[in-house]
């Protein structure tokens, strides 16, 4: 069985395998590869900042000797997020994108404070005030690409995703993604029941629910909610391939993260 130790060290080299060509500002203390596996591990730990640090600095100081104070370190991960954007997946010739609330306060709570970054909107049929995900995932349930929102958003408005990848991927969606002023070409709305091939994306948002703890974050400002999601996207699509793809004996490949939940 793989200690967490042996985990973060291999973690690591996967990240520095992708990330190598970057260089080192002579005045940071941490690789660029440090940022992105501490912003990976903050992603599959699924927990707040505070949390994070003290689990990180009591039980794995030793493997980052050079660590940051935590709102220094959080400040890192904000500012460098873009370098997850190598480990995003390539386009395939059939796609899916779907949307995903994040509640960020309680209902309860909203317009309590000027500084508030969610929105009302509707989530699985009830009521948050968050954010939305909107991902698009390629056949194997890779992420090929991911933006955000406030949760008052249509789902309409993320369009500018799939024509990203017109002439390169068909993308099957729900009818929630229909504008009245006109659809890309590549994209084949779906009627509730038709083209099962779209569970796949729910197979995703609950690995994403259930292991890094997605559904609720305590992010209060949008650049560090932002961070959040793109660490988040990265470490999925790195640890779902972590031991390569095994298809069975029909073909399916399963997906799964849940060994790595921490």
């Amino acid at each position: 069985m793989t200690t967490t130790i042996e985990f973060i060290t291999a973690l690591f080299y996967e990240v520095d395998e992708q990330l190598g060509a970057i260089p080192k500002h002579p005045e940071a203390h941490l690789w660029p590869s440090e940022v992105v596996t501490l912003g990976l591990l903050h992603a599959l730990k699924g927990v707040g900042n505070r949390p994070f640090s003290r689990w990180l600095t009591r039980d794995y100081r030793a493997l980052f000797p050079h660590l940051p104070e935590r709102t220094r370190l959080f400040r890192l991960l904000k500012t460098h997020h873009d370098w997850t954007q190598v480990f995003l997946a390539a386009p395939t010739v059939l796609g899916v994108i779907d949307t995903y609330g994040i509640e960020l306060i309680h209902p309860m709570r909203e317009g309590r404070s000027p500084q508030q970054i969610g929105r009302k909107g509707l989530s699985n049929h009830r009521w948050i005030v968050g954010g939305k995900l909107c991902l698009l995932l390629n056949q194997w349930g890779l992420i090929v690409g991911w933006a955000c929102a406030t949760a008052n958003v249509a789902d309409n408005t993320f369009q500018w995703l799939i024509q990203q990848v017109d002439g390169r991927m068909i993308v099957l969606s729900d009818t929630a993604f229909h504008a009245a002023e006109g659809d890309p070409s590549n994209l084949k709305l779906c009627q509730r029941g038709a083209w099962a091939d779209r569970m796949l994306v729910e197979t995703v948002l609950s690995m994403l629910t259930l292991v890094c703890h997605l559904k609720k974050v305590m992010h209060r400002g949008w650049a560090y909610f932002q961070a959040r999601l793109a660490f988040t996207m990265a470490a999925f699509n790195v640890l779902v391939q972590w031991h390569g793809f095994q298809p069975n004996a029909s073909g399916f490949v399963p997906l799964s993260i849940a060994e790595f939940s921490l």
